[in-house]
């Protein structure tokens, strides 16, 4: 019998991969706690008696009135996470976790981002996040803290989407939205059951004229999830999903000046260079899960994929041309990038007793690769004192072939007693990077080079059970983050070659808390923590479309997170989080000040605050159901605190507090369900800006968020 029961929670483990959205609880029901996996890989485990702060959005939640298309709509709702919808689909959300990530110019950095156990992060660090479909998803995991660096390179939190599991009923599903500045949504799910097989497969068209000038955008996806269970020990599971995103118009960030005289305009470059920038992606994976006998199990996850970006920046031509030595030196305002990626996890899970309580433990091997093409061209043709045309592929000015590898060995066990909690684990990381010049002209010779990092980060975490509704965890850990490809790419001197002297970010984590239930269908989380990082990788200079950066000492990152869920009756309920993090430079150094800065020349104090990062970040809402109706409606309010805009804090958003109305309506007919709803964004039409641009050489720090705007959508689906 005890073999038995330990055999069917190892299968247990694995069916929470990807649940079924569970409709919402009826008056009277109590509401279950979320079963999470990304604080231990593989394992399910009750989020309340994890010894981290991971915080779940269920798939409800992620379509309730939402435009379905942006990871920022969610995340608003988690403590401890910024994610700023940018405006600007030529660029990837802002996305950090207490901090680490904030200071990305191309992509997602400092987090690691996941759908369907797929890797959405490169081995050198960097993501992106735009396949995401919300529309199919289950749920969303995010996990902060020390238990993110079990997840290896650029671990300042994980961020996990599982598409949902089709069945038991097939169901055709159709639906759309349109609202201010030409926003339109189209979407399509067939998912469903039959026999060993499972599905949910799903597209998506979505396309705005933009809130700014210059600035609209396309955006076509698909996202496919196909389950066998073969045997009744082995499951199955392919995942395929692709974007498309062609000529996204960029329109740069704005001064201050410019932002106060009107948020909706663009920098006249942008026009001039018809800035913009086209990517498309294809990926699949297959996971294998494998039950051997009542303790053993196996999982196998393999993947591979591609992805294309072609961007045109405003970089003038005479700039081409008169950095020092040669024409040469500069790669051109014109970027294509051909990525190839590949990876395989391989994963041991035990389960059995042991001291009175039951311990799993996890092992594993995970290696990773990504080969890029790299290319720059100048964005005009002709002499560049009186070019023939702008924003245009020109001449080739950069070539080369690069590749990062990466190889982690990792372990954790978790045994959980009556009154206590234990959970550890070991990660070793091995991180190669190697780059081959293939654009060698006179006085332009090879800048061939390569790197490799290596850490070990282990984890420990506790929880005490004071009882069942009342736990109190603390957590240590280490974390590192390579530089990415992006980071490396070029010379704080404007010489050619790859930026091979920065060091990796290493930190050190540490983190308690509490999760208590203190009345029926109420929840409270508190974290409070701290992150030291010492060679912590910085924006040197962000001028003439070259980024630099350097490494700048210690920082410190600390604070505070609270997240209330609760029922005051069958009809009203709320939800808030708050967050307060003090993100600081704790060494001074120096950094470029000046667009044409070649080299640090100005002093950045100690205590200066983090770039990118708000102080003070909230979220609340309270939301009215009339269930014989099929109404819902909510008050959200988000607060978001100001903003340094670069390392010397010369400047820094205004703090602003905004609010939101969202009300929806559900029918059921027979087979048919019927779903409307209208949302309207920033009613008082507060100004703001949405996000900055870190350490902008040009002082274009500012992207204005829109004032006030509206969205609505039907949804309609057959269960047959």
């Amino acid at each position: 019998m005890k073999q038995a029961v330990l055999a069917a929670a190892v299968l247990a483990a694995f069916e929470a991969g990807a649940q079924t959205p569970m409709a919402p609880p009826e008056a009277g029901e109590r509401t279950l706690r979320p079963v999470v996996v990304t604080p231990t890989p593989g394992v399910a485990q009750e989020a309340f008696d994890t010894p981290a702060s991971v915080d779940v959005v269920q798939g409800e939640q992620l379509r309730n009135a939402q435009l379905q298309v942006n990871l920022s709509e969610p995340l608003v709702r988690i403590p401890g996470v910024v994610a700023f919808n940018r405006q600007n689909y030529a660029q990837d959300l802002q996305i950090s976790v207490r901090g680490f990530g904030a200071r990305s110019t191309f992509g997602v950095r400092g987090v690691r981002l996941f759908t369907d156990g797929i890797p959405a992060t490169a081995p050198d660090g960097q993501g992106q996040v735009s396949h995401f479909d919300l529309g199919s998803a289950d749920r969303l995991e995010v996990l902060r803290g020390p238990f993110s660096a079990l997840y290896g390179n650029s671990s300042g939190g994980v961020i996990s989407l599982f598409t949902a599991d089709g069945g038991p009923q097939e169901v055709l599903e159709a639906g759309t939205a349109f609202g201010a500045d030409g926003v339109r949504r189209q979407n399509v799910r067939f998912s469903g059951e039959e026999g060993a097989w499972n599905w949910n497969l799903g597209a998506t068209h979505f396309e705005t004229d933009g809130f700014r000038d210059h600035s609209a955008a396309e955006r076509n996806g698909f996202n496919g999830k196909l389950r066998l269970k073969a045997t009744q020990a082995t499951r199955v599971t392919f995942v395929l999903n692709a974007v498309d995103m062609p000529d996204v118009q960029d329109p740069l960030g704005l001064t201050r000046e410019d932002w106060e005289r009107d948020p909706r305009g663009v920098d006249d470059a942008a026009i001039d260079f018809n800035t913009r920038k086209s990517v498309d992606q294809v990926q699949g994976g297959i996971i294998v899960d494998h039950v051997l006998n009542d303790v053993h199990a196996l999982k196998v996850t393999t993947w591979r994929g591609q992805r294309g970006t072609e961007q045109f920046q405003s970089i003038p031509p005479e700039t081409q041309i008169a950095l020092p030595r040669n024409i040469f030196t500069h790669p051109g305002g014109v970027i294509l990038l051909e990525r190839d990626y590949q990876g395989l996890d391989a994963q041991w899970i035990a389960r059995t007793r042991a001291g009175g309580g039951l311990l799993t433990f996890t092992a594993g091997l995970t290696a990773d690769e990504l080969e890029e093409d790299r290319r720059g061209f100048r964005n005009f043709t002709g002499p560049a004192a009186a070019p023939t045309a702008v924003g245009v592929r020109g001449e080739l000015r950069r070539d080369e072939s690069n590749r990062v590898r990466s190889f982690d060995q990792y372990a954790q066990a978790q045994w959980e007693g009556e009154r206590v909690s234990l959970t550890g684990g070991l990660r070793h990381s091995i991180v190669r990077f190697d780059s081959r010049d293939r654009f060698i002209a006179p006085n332009n010779g090879d800048d061939s080079g390569s790197a490799r990092y290596e850490a070990t980060t282990p984890v420990l975490g506790v929880v005490y059970h004071v009882n069942e509704r009342l736990n109190v965890y603390a957590s240590a850990g280490r974390g590192f983050e390579t530089p990415t490809f992006n980071e490396l790419s070029y010379r704080p001197s404007q010489e050619p070659g790859f930026n091979f002297d920065l060091r990796p970010a290493k930190s050190r984590q540490y983190e308690i808390g509490v999760k208590a239930e203190p009345a029926r269908d109420w929840r409270i989380n508190a974290a409070l923590f701290q992150a030291t990082t010492s060679d912590e990788i910085s924006v040197l200079s962000n001028t003439r479309g070259r980024s630099t950066f350097q490494n700048v000492g210690k920082t410190r990152r600390q604070g505070f997170e609270l997240a209330v869920d609760g029922q005051f009756s069958s009809a009203w309920s709320t939800y808030a989080a708050l967050t307060y993090l003090d993100a600081r430079f704790r060494t001074p150094f120096l950094t470029c000040a000046g667009a044409g800065c070649a080299s640090a020349n100005t002093p950045v104090s100690a205590g200066n605050r983090i770039p990118g990062i708000p102080r003070v970040t909230a979220y609340a809402e309270v939301a009215w159901k009339h269930r014989p109706w099929g109404l819902e409606t909510a008050l959200e309010t988000r607060h978001i605190g100001s903003i340094p805009v670069n390392d010397l804090n010369t400047d820094a958003t205004p703090a602003a507090t905004i609010f939101n109305l969202r009300l929806s309506l559900l029918q059921r007919r027979g087979h048919w369900t019927f779903r409307e709803f209208l949302r309207l964004d920033n009613i008082a039409d507060r100004k703001y800006v949405g996000s900055v641009i870190v350490n902008d050489g040009n002082d274009r720090f500012f992207e204005p968020a829109p004032g006030r705007t509206w969205l609505l959508g039907v949804n309609a689906s057959y269960a047959f």
